[in-house]
């Protein structure tokens, strides 16, 4: 008898795998939930895997991992996927092929099965992931395989067996959620000309209209680039991120609505509540702001837009990220300070900024002339600043004369004296 470890979350997807997999395997299920902050009643989620047929469930609580190995890298860098998306489903779920990994090899089992679809990213992630730790392991994607074509096929199946149908079909949008965010796919989203239905749809965040009609503000301290306090409170990470989750959501901040393209080469839509999430990128850019010179923070967008990419298609576990992310920790000796934002209808907007790093010098920066910095130098800088448009200019204009006098009367003259 083949024994098959399978990444479990109680939803329809994988409710229906169970029963699947015995009905077209000789097999045993260990059914693994991963809990990287999601929403849900392990008890009863840990009973319908076993009443549907696993012979055991397992629920592994890596959600202190999980913000520390993955988030706060994907925070650092400001890795974003196509301008908006915050990577929550990308950053976990290589995570959750580590753990599959680890029971798989506690449970010597042969294979390792998944409930991701065969048009999604999630099956990239997946196997990728499983792929670094164990390329001897076998991966089952039912989706890949079996007839059924839709959600409504799923909930089908589960009646024909009489077996319970986790979830009502007026809420059958696909959601993944964890302690960073909560995505819906399906229903009147597959038509991108639909305004979403968020009154009804979202589940951590209020609509922004009906958002308190007072501000909020939040003060965040950072140390390298992770946030430590909230309001001048130490909190760890799984707890800041829970906090800013209730108060974010609470004004409606960070809502995003993407047309995106998979890794697969179709594009999807998706609505994102990422309200803690939002949050903190903001501050923690504000702070980079302050604390980053030019080039560096002009190179590290284009690191964070490649780090967003390499999440987002699966590459964690590649040389590439772990170079990115060493890059990205080089930047952050110096991203230390405070950083207040204001919170209000589904905006956040700067309150202010301080840092024992920051490179802002008022001295300098003032419209009162300071010791630092002569307006006179400018004269100078911008004329050699500029003189690539200078020759072209004297270029385009031609030559009139070749006259060694008509060519010295057409020079730019520099009359100002230099010491």
């Amino acid at each position: 008898m083949k024994k098959i470890v399978l990444a479990y979350s109680g939803g329809l997807d994988t409710t229906v795998i169970i029963p699947w997999l015995k009905e077209n395997y000789d097999c045993e299920i260990v059914a693994v939930c991963v809990d990287v902050g999601q929403e849900a009643d392990w008890e009863t989620i840990k009973q319908r895997a076993l009443d549907t047929g696993a012979q055991s469930c397992y629920v592994a609580d890596v959600k202190k991992e999980y913000v520390e190995d993955y988030l706060w890298p994907a925070l650092k860098a400001n890795a974003l996927y196509e301008d908006k998306y915050l990577l929550g489903t990308s950053t976990a779920r290589p995570l959750i092929a580590k753990v599959l990994v680890d029971y798989a090899r506690k449970e010597k089992a042969e294979a390792i099965a998944h409930g991701a679809t065969g048009k999604g990213n999630d099956q990239v992630r997946f196997d990728l992931g499983i792929m670094a730790f164990a390329p001897d392991l076998e991966i089952i994607a039912p989706w890949r395989t079996w007839k059924l074509k839709s959600r409504d096929d799923e909930i089908r199946y589960l009646q024909r067996r009489k077996l319970p149908v986790p979830m009502k079909k007026r809420d059958s949008y696909s959601r993944d959620d964890n302690l960073w965010h909560i995505s819906h796919e399906g229903l009147e989203l597959e038509d991108p000309s639909n305004e979403p239905s968020l009154k009804t749809m979202l589940k951590m965040t209020v609509p922004p209209e009906k958002a308190p009609n007072k501000s909020e503000y939040v003060e965040i301290d950072f140390e390298k680039g992770i946030p430590v306090a909230l309001d001048g409170k130490k909190m760890d990470g799984v707890t800041l991120i829970q906090t800013l989750n209730q108060i974010g959501g609470a004004n409606g901040v960070g809502l995003v609505d993407l047309v995106e393209n998979r890794v697969v080469g179709m594009k999807s839509r998706g609505i994102y509540e990422t309200p803690g999430g939002s949050i903190l990128y903001y501050a923690h850019q504000e702070l980079e702001h302050l604390c980053l010179d030019r080039q560096t923070y002009a190179f590290k967008q284009m690191v964070a837009q490649k780090m967003g990419e390499v999440i987002y298609g699966g590459l964690w576990f590649t040389p590439l990220r772990k170079a990115l992310s060493a890059f990205v920790d080089v930047t952050q000796e110096t991203v230390t300070g405070t950083v207040k934002v204001k919170l209000y209808k589904g905006s956040i907007t700067s309150a202010g900024a301080s840092s024992p790093y920051s490179l802002y010098n008022a001295t300098i920066a003032s419209f009162t002339t300071g010791e630092l910095y002569h307006h006179g130098d400018a004269k100078g800088f911008i004329r050699l600043y500029g003189l690539p448009i200078l020759v072209r200019a004297l270029m385009e204009k031609g030559p009139q004369d070749d006259s060694a006098e008509r060519q010295e009367k057409r020079r730019p003259k520099i009359t100002e004296k230099w010491d």
